[in-house]
């Protein structure tokens, strides 16, 4: 027996007829004896809207709380729509919302951005939600909420509905995730800016966190930390009132995401070029770069300043790399002078953690100054932040940064 979970966002059930477009697609795979669980998103802009109202007529003074009990209409409403137009198709269907004994999602307190407390919410789902799924009831459940243990209601953040549809799935060990969205799934780049761009059939779930994170639309970073490597999932498009078309495929992950610290295992080199009038002359990196490239010497970052760059590569390679970058001197005017130094590490934190919590590189740096160990650089890349010490205090910033992870939360 298959199971499935179908979450739609809210472009895909902004009106009525998108609903029961929606509604057909999951009573059409109901009826081939599919167990499936729903979960929606509020109604196109409905949240957008009740914010908007809720701040205006508050004259800005509604709290985080409040906030949240607010928000949480939109997808109540979607809910209950969507379960009614299923039940006029014919199919046995129950709306689930955060109000209800049933309610399966538990939270901290966090209100507009609470964590999900997977354990209990597991608990719940197979308390709750999988008796019905068996008994082939389509529970319809609102996305984006939770409800935290003295019973308020919480919201898990923006597009926070495709956080709720891999946690179901999750919890109800289903064999495929469904995102019905307004895309026809993961695309080369976004189509309403690129004219040519093209469907990818597949893709990782590391690459597909990486698009969300620096602002593709299409999901929500913190939805892949619940994909399950075992659970198939695909984003399609609504406009087709169709589960089986194909979309995108999310593959993945590898490994279970960890919050985690390691140096890169051999030293680097910096090596710096000098020149007043660099920031500002078009092209002056690449003639820089390209020789390294086409020499075999991998980067491992650059950092620009406004009267220099430097360009980070093994130190094994920095001799080679001293007399390609020294040639490029010579050829051009605006760049004045190279310099390099050795005996550098490389140290890496990554945490999901890190978009969402300010702060995080003071956090991370703080324990760093306090132990006199210098950093020559830092470049952060939304949950990724490297570190450039001193080769020998990598051990010891090791330890720290690993310690200093603990505080951010």
């Amino acid at each position: 027996m298959s199971r499935i979970v179908v979450k739609f966002g809210g472009t895909s059930i902004v009106n009525g007829e998108r609903i029961r477009l929606g509604a057909k697609a999951v009573y059409r795979e109901y009826k081939k004896g599919t167990e499936v669980a729903v979960v929606v998103s509020a109604m196109g802009h409905t949240t957008d809207e009740l914010i908007k109202a809720a701040k205006a007529g508050t004259d800005g003074g509604v709290d985080a709380r409040e906030l949240d009990d607010i928000m949480a209409m939109g997808e109540q409403t979607s809910a209950r729509v969507f379960a009614a137009a299923l039940r006029s198709l014919g199919a046995d269907a129950r709306y689930i919302d955060p109000k209800q004994r049933e309610w399966p999602v538990v939270t901290d307190s966090n209100f507009g951005s609470a964590n999900v407390n997977l354990v209990e919410t597991r608990m719940r789902v197979q308390k709750f939600i999988l008796p019905l799924v068996k008994k082939r009831v389509i529970p319809v459940m609102c996305g984006f909420l939770g409800k935290d243990k003295q019973g308020n209601i919480t919201t898990i953040g923006r597009g926070g509905s495709d956080i709720t549809g891999f946690l179901v799935g999750e919890c109800l060990d289903a064999n495929e995730v469904i995102i019905v969205t307004d895309a026809e799934g993961v695309m080369t780049a976004d189509p309403n800016k690129i004219k040519r761009a093209q469907l990818i059939k597949r893709i990782s779930v590391e690459e597909m966190r990486d698009l969300a994170r620096f602002g593709a639309q299409v999901m929500h970073p913190r939805a892949m930390s619940y994909k399950n490597p075992h659970i198939n999932a695909k984003v399609i498009h609504f406009r087709y009132g169709n589960l089986s078309v194909r979309g995108t495929t999310i593959v993945g992950p590898k490994e279970v995401e960890s919050v985690s610290v390691r140096a890169y295992e051999k030293p680097l080199a910096m090596l710096t070029i000098v020149g007043k009038e660099m920031q500002t002359t078009p092209g002056i990196l690449v003639k820089s770069a390209t020789p390294l490239t086409r020499a075999g010497i991998n980067i491992f970052g650059i950092s620009i300043g406004p009267r220099s760059f430097s360009i980070y590569v093994m130190e094994e390679d920095s001799s080679r790399a001293l007399e390609l970058l020294h040639k490029s001197i010579i050829l051009n005017r605006k760049m004045k002078s190279v310099t390099s130094e050795n005996n550098i590490a490389l140290l890496i934190a990554e945490s999901e953690r890190f978009i969402y919590t300010p702060g995080a590189i003071t956090k991370l740096s703080e324990p760093l100054a306090r132990a006199r160990i210098n950093v020559i650089e830092i470049f952060s890349s939304r949950a990724s932040i490297s570190f450039f010490v001193n080769w020998d205090d990598r051990k010891k910033a090791l330890r720290l940064l690993k310690q200093s992870m603990k505080e951010v939360k």
